[in-house]
């Protein structure tokens, strides 16, 4: 077994013609319904989670398996963090305790772990300025979160938590310059783009945009499926968003914000979304 080679995966197909993708969760069942939740409160994975290990690097698994084939915009992120991995697992374990089906339990806890809080209110509130609600035919995206479900995918660069040295990897080194974290992107994520191959993918951070735009060079994602230029939703960025939303003054700007970068993407990313609502209307 190569040095980046993960324990050998179950293959499912989800429908007719569709590619087979790795899936994981059955193999870690077993672990998921028998772990202690309790054991997930000291910040370490249980070691029987884990995948594979380079160096600093350790990938662990957690259930973010399942891909909603309805799709029509996928919402990426870098990697799950220790906090959203827990999260998920312990959903798992509750839906295959109270006697859930794998399917069940690998949805529920994928959906359990999404988007919450101020991001999930910076991240619709965008979605909604560059006119998807309009695209999906919903009076706002904060339905992908409530009724209409059916239309997003949530998923990561890299599927299965990532961390360096014991920390959240962050997105230093990049993804698509470092073999072990690449190899990742290529056998998980990059099979995701290819089932979800009519959807727009909205990255979140340019370290994804770089990710996305690498699998754009290998013929795996159109460019006009990459809807990149979004500030990051977290709060840590609320000037630049606000900046994005027009809901603050260029002259009112720190020294930290570009206003130029962000009225660019601003402008890319509305044309973007026209050019994909006049081809619907066309069809």
């Amino acid at each position: 077994m190569s040095k980046f080679e993960p324990k050998p995966p179950i293959l499912f197909n989800l429908g007719i013609d569709m590619p087979s993708t790795p899936c994981l969760f059955n193999q870690y069942q077993p672990t998921i319904s028998s772990l202690n939740p309790n054991n997930l409160e000291n910040g370490y994975f249980p070691e029987d989670l884990l995948i594979e290990k380079e160096g600093a690097f350790s990938v662990w698994y957690a259930p973010f398996d399942y891909i909603n084939l309805q799709a029509k915009v996928v919402i990426v992120g870098i990697t799950p963090g220790y906090q959203q991995a827990t999260n998920a697992l312990r959903k798992a374990h509750q839906v295959l305790m109270a006697g859930g089906s794998s399917e069940q339990a690998k949805a529920e806890s994928k959906k359990f772990a999404s988007f919450s809080g101020p991001m999930r209110t910076n991240l619709t509130d965008m979605l909604d300025f560059i006119g998807i609600p309009l695209l999906l035919d919903i009076p706002s995206t904060k339905a992908l979160f409530e009724d209409q479900t059916h239309l997003v995918h949530f998923t990561s660069a890299l599927r299965y938590p990532v961390m360096k040295n014991g920390e959240n990897y962050s997105g230093t080194p990049a993804i698509t310059s470092t073999p072990f974290l690449n190899h990742q992107l290529e056998s998980w994520f990059a099979k995701e783009c290819q089932m979800l191959s009519d959807a727009l993918f909205v990255p979140l951070g340019p370290k994804v945009s770089d990710s996305l735009w690498a699998l754009n060079k290998k013929g795996t994602l159109k460019s006009d499926q990459i809807l990149d230029g979004l500030p990051h939703p977290s709060g840590a960025n609320a000037e630049r968003i606000k900046y994005f939303l027009m809901k603050k003054s260029k002259d009112a700007l720190s020294s930290r914000t570009n206003p130029l970068v962000i009225d660019q993407a601003r402008e890319k990313l509305v044309q973007k979304v026209k050019v994909a609502i006049a081809l619907k209307q066309d069809k």
